[in-house]
């Protein structure tokens, strides 16, 4: 297994706490497979991603990872519900057409539900914004608006309105600095960089 970013270390880490020994995964905007190849290495368990991208799907062949190309919510319809113990979402909902109705699906076949996200009102975004007008290019925003993917970022606190409003339990929650790597444990909405959530419906 290749060396892992550093900036998705601790993202990987927390996941991992939260997934049980033999757990079946599901991970959705599974990309080149890099978490589904950790979890099987740490928690061993039965992994399966879904992309858009065929290059990202080859990569996940490569390194042993099981997975489709294929559209997220048409994915998710052919399965039962809880044919998974944990499905996730890793910087995926914000890039999705219809969160809503995905995170439900997500909800539907599996028992518990990750969800990682760059936070769109840490203090740098808001800074950029108001100083210079412009969003945040750096290491997690590499690349200008127009050679961007389309993306729907949102924040700290809408994410909680979101789970409120469509009364979905938070079980767990993490937030992370600016650096993705020490846990931020004050005003989450404007201090952390990256926020990972522990989902699961109301029975």
């Amino acid at each position: 297994m290749k060396a892992i970013d550093k900036k998705r270390q601790a993202d990987f880490q927390i996941i991992a706490h939260w997934v049980n020994e033999g757990d079946r995964v599901l991970d959705l905007g599974c990309g080149r497979g890099v978490l589904l190849e950790y979890l099987k290495q740490k928690k061993s368990i039965y992994g399966v991603g879904v992309d858009i991208d065929l290059d990202k799907i080859l990569s996940c062949v490569k390194r042993g990872v099981p997975a489709y190309q294929g559209d997220i919510r048409a994915m998710l319809a052919t399965f039962p519900e809880n044919a998974f113990d944990r499905v996730i979402f890793s910087r995926t909902v914000e890039q999705l057409e219809d969160p809503d109705a995905v995170l439900a699906e997500g909800l539907r076949v599996g028992r518990r539900v990750a969800v990682g996200f760059v936070n769109k009102a840490f203090w740098l975004n808001r800074l950029n914004i108001f100083l210079k007008g412009r969003r945040t290019v750096n290491e997690v925003y590499p690349k200008p608006w127009y050679e961007s993917l389309p993306a729907n970022p949102f924040s700290v606190a809408e994410f909680e309105d979101y789970c409120d409003a469509r009364r979905i339990v938070i079980e767990n929650r993490v937030f992370l600095s600016g650096d993705w790597r020490s846990e931020c444990s004050r005003f989450p909405n404007l201090m952390a960089g990256y926020a990972i959530y522990d989902l699961a419906s109301i029975d």
